[in-house]
């Protein structure tokens, strides 16, 4: 009767106790959840709308986009957007032009910006050797009668 009372008390558990890893899985989420929004910087812009043909490029484009205070984002190939001043606009598309002159660059205004941004942007990369820009603008969602 003894061997059996001691044999029980020596065995082992083999089960895992897992609440400590669902308070850490919570604290981790509630972190990302929190954080996610921080890390994405998008700027908005309401493009123009048109019944265009959507142009079919084999390489990511270089796009200028101007917002509707006249700032400017740049976009270059796979890159994230990121926010520069002309001078550094006109230098790094003319260089990245240059390396790579099939590259097709696009320029997005806003719609409720000054057209005078959108030209300045023009002038500008006409100035740092691109030959050909387009405009993007989005599809029409319904036809206006």
């Amino acid at each position: 009767m003894r061997s059996s009372a001691r044999h029980k008390r020596l065995k082992l558990k083999s089960e895992i106790n897992v609440v400590p890893y669902i308070d850490v899985m919570l604290v981790l989420l509630i972190i990302f959840m929190v954080t996610a929004p921080m890390i994405n910087k998008n700027v908005d812009v309401n493009l123009p709308q048109a019944n265009a043909k959507s142009l079919q490029d084999k390489k990511d484009p270089v796009i200028v986009v101007v917002d509707q205070d006249g700032k400017l984002y740049l976009t270059l190939g796979t890159d994230k957007r990121q926010p520069v001043d002309v001078a550094t606009m006109q230098t790094k598309v003319g260089a990245f032009v240059k390396a790579n002159p099939e590259v097709s660059v696009l320029v997005a205004g806003d719609r409720d910006g000054k057209y005078e941004g959108v030209y300045q942007v023009l002038a500008q990369l006409q100035q740092a050797g691109v030959a050909k820009v387009g405009l993007m603008s989005a599809p029409e969602s319904g036809t206006k009668k």
